[in-house]
């Protein structure tokens, strides 16, 4: 959905979708409506753009790659290891010390959940090297 600043004369600016299209029956009506707003310093006053896309523009237009395949299957299988090392009561203590030591580092993840998705991705990665 767009986000907007609302300032004291109104509306200052609109960021994001502000209408998509309408699934009824198999198909879409209407189409996308989408604001920006550049945020960067710059010279120019233009900062707003307002486009128009029709309601197909994010369909996809062929099959999946065999590597997109095989991403689609380690983010599956990295998912289900998080959830199950999440819950496991014998890494919870381990996993914890571990999170803490590296989180104040250069790259060190910043949560818990994406310190698992780091640990949970290179076991997988190293179960499917080669």
């Amino acid at each position: 959905m767009a986000k907007a600043k609302v300032g004291a004369a109104g509306i200052e600016y609109i960021q994001g979708a502000m209408k998509r299209p309408k699934k009824v029956n198999g198909h879409n009506h209407g189409n996308y409506l989408v604001m920006t707003h550049r945020t960067a310093p710059t010279q120019n006053p233009n900062c707003q753009g307002i486009y128009s896309f029709d309601s197909d523009r994010y369909d996809r237009t062929g099959e999946p790659t065999t590597k997109e395949l095989q991403v689609r299957a380690r983010f599956a299988a990295v998912r289900a290891m998080v959830a199950e090392r999440a819950d496991d009561l014998s890494h919870i203590s381990s996993d914890q010390a571990a999170f803490i030591a590296q989180k104040d580092t250069a790259g060190g993840k910043k949560t818990m959940r994406a310190y698992l998705w780091m640990v949970c991705g290179a076991e997988y990665d190293a179960e499917h090297q080669g």
